[in-house]
């Protein structure tokens, strides 16, 4: 799970921004955003800052926040007010294809 959501995190391009749960989503993990912090929060050399909460928020608090700002605006990323401009750089991962179930055969009692 984690090398999945690892790999989501850095498909996001510089002056773009993704959320937790798109994040989630795209490494095939719906409803998995907390995972996802949780991979931020313990790992290294990833890039933290372009993931950014529902609707562009930042979630983190403190100098933390203030950090995560400063790196988005030194990338091109701009906000409105606390929150990034999410219809200028929200980054739309790629949609992936939906598995069809294989057709399973009848087995037919042997006499």
């Amino acid at each position: 799970m984690r090398d999945l959501i690892v790999k989501a995190i850095r498909m996001v391009p510089r002056g773009h921004v993704s959320s937790y749960g798109a994040v989630a989503r795209a490494a095939g993990f719906p409803g998995a955003a907390r995972q996802v912090a949780w991979t931020l929060h313990s790992s290294v050399a990833l890039p933290w800052h372009r993931i950014v909460g529902a609707g562009g928020e930042i979630k983190l608090r403190g100098d933390s926040a203030i950090d995560q700002r400063l790196r988005l605006e030194a990338e091109g990323v701009t906000f409105r007010g606390r929150r990034v401009n999410m219809r200028l750089h929200e980054f739309r991962f790629p949609r992936r294809e939906k598995r069809r179930p294989q057709p399973t055969t009848r087995r037919t009692k042997s006499r």
